[in-house]
């Protein structure tokens, strides 16, 4: 290997990882931070802090969007500190696929300490 090859390489290598450090390449939600992604499940709120409360149609819709491309991002969501902050309850969340009837959810997917009913 030449000595430009050699240092092609390690520029390649380098240019890799910060692309992947500022998460344009990895994390549950690909390059988007799943505090941003929990945005989108706004309508799941209240059916997010009372396991008796109905998701709304909205809710469901964001949830089957969210779970359908990613189960892991729909779980890190759900986990968030932005969910948390807002009242979510994770042991509850994790309900929200069931209750919203979704028949490609991912039955049995650990999340977290948490278990997809």
């Amino acid at each position: 290997m030449t000595m430009t090859r050699a240092l092609l390489l390690v520029l390649a290598v380098v240019a890799a990882a910060a692309w992947l450090a500022e998460g344009k390449g990895g994390g549950e939600c690909g390059g988007t931070p799943p505090e941003k992604v929990a945005q989108k499940l706004a309508a799941c709120a209240s059916a997010g802090k009372n396991p008796d409360a109905a998701p709304s149609s909205g809710c469901c819709n964001a949830v089957h969007t969210i779970g359908k491309q990613s189960p892991e991002c729909l779980c890190a969501v759900m986990l968030s500190k932005a969910a948390r902050k807002h009242g979510i309850k994770p042991e509850v969340a994790i309900t929200i696929p069931k209750r919203c009837n979704l028949v490609d959810r991912p039955v049995g997917y650990k999340c977290g300490d948490y278990t997809l009913p």
